[in-house]
C-alpha cells in the first residue's frame, strides 16, 4: 500500500487578506525536512523556507525548533503508526497473517518514493549528538510506544490461546522491533521494497521457532573463571 502525506487545503479568508496559517501543511513540510536531514542539521531558516510560513508564525505556533520537531514526530505517528496499530488490532485474522502484513506495510512505508527512506523516528534518532538529549529522550519514548503496542498484541493473542502463555511476549516484541529497525537502516542505505520483503519473509520463516516456548540458559557468575582454573 503506497503512503502519501495528507493533502493540505489552503484557506483564504477573503479577497486581499493574507492566507491563514495551515498547521497541517507546515507539519507535512517540516516532517519531510527533519526526516531527510535530521534534527540538528535542520535550521529554523530551512523550516521557514520549506513551510512558507514566517518565522514569527512558527515560533508562535510551536515555540521553537524543538517544539516543531516534537509536533512533527506526533504528526508522523498520527499518519503512519495508527495504521500499523489498526493492523495489529484485527483479531479476526490469524496471528501469522497479521505479522506478515505488518512487516510488508512497514516495508512499503520505508521505501515509499514520495517520502524520505526509512523510518522517521529511527532515522532522526540515529543522527543525534549528546547536545540534543531532550529530543533523544522524546524519540526513545516513542520507540517504546511501538514496542509496547507489539507487546500488547502478543499478549492479546496469548489471551485467546493462539500463542502459548509461557512464551516470552516481551522478547518477541523486542525481536520484531529489532527487525523493523534493521529494515529501516537497509532502506536508508538504498535497499528497495523487494529487498525489505525478503527480510520480512526470512523473519516469517523463523517465526514458528520464535513462537515456541524455550528456555534460555543463564551464565552463572564466576562459571567461566572456575572452568579456566580446572
Amino acid at each position: 500500500m503506497d503512503t502519501h502525506l495528507t493533502a493540505c487545503v489552503k484557506t483564504i479568508k477573503g479577497p486581499g487578506r493574507p492566507k491563514q496559517f495551515d498547521r497541517e501543511h507546515a507539519l507535512d513540510k517540516a516532517l519531510v525536512l527533519f526526516w531527510r536531514h535530521g534534527y540538528e542539521a535542520t535550521s529554523m531558516s530551512d523550516l521557514v523556507a520549506a513551510t512558507g510560513a514566517k518565522a514569527p508564525t512558527l515560533y508562535s505556533e510551536f515555540g521553537n525548533k524543538e517544539g516543531l520537531f516534537r509536533a512533527a514526530a506526533e504528526h508522523y505517528i498520527a499518519l503512519f503508526a495508527e495504521r500499523s496499530k489498526a493492523l495489529l488490532a484485527d483479531e479476526t485474522r490469524p496471528l501469522s497473517d497479521v505479522l506478515w502484513d505488518y512487516l510488508r506495510d512497514a516495508a512499503a512505508m520505508f521505501t515509499d518514493e514520495a517520502l524520505p527512506s526509512g523510518c522517521f523516528l529511527i532515522c532522526t534518532s540515529a543522527a543525534l549528538s549528546t547536545a540534543s538529549n531532550d529530543v533523544a529522550l522524546m524519540l526513545r519514548a516513542r520507540h517504546h510506544r511501538q514496542e509496547d503496542m507489539l507487546l500488547a498484541f502478543f499478549r492479546q493473542r496469548q489471551a485467546t490461546g493462539e500463542l502459548a502463555g509461557e512464551i516470552d511476549a516481551a522478547g518477541l516484541a523486542k525481536n520484531l522491533v529489532c527487525a523493523l529497525h534493521g529494515m529501516s537502516v537497509q532502506a536508508r542505505e538504498g535497499a528497495g521494497r523487494d529487498d525489505l520483503h525478503a527480510i520480512a519473509a526470512t523473519w516469517m520463516a523463523v517465526w514458528p521457532a520464535l513462537a515456541l516456548p524455550r528456555r534460555i540458559p543463564k551464565l552463572e557468575a564466576g562459571m567461566m573463571g572456575k572452568k579456566s582454573k580446572a
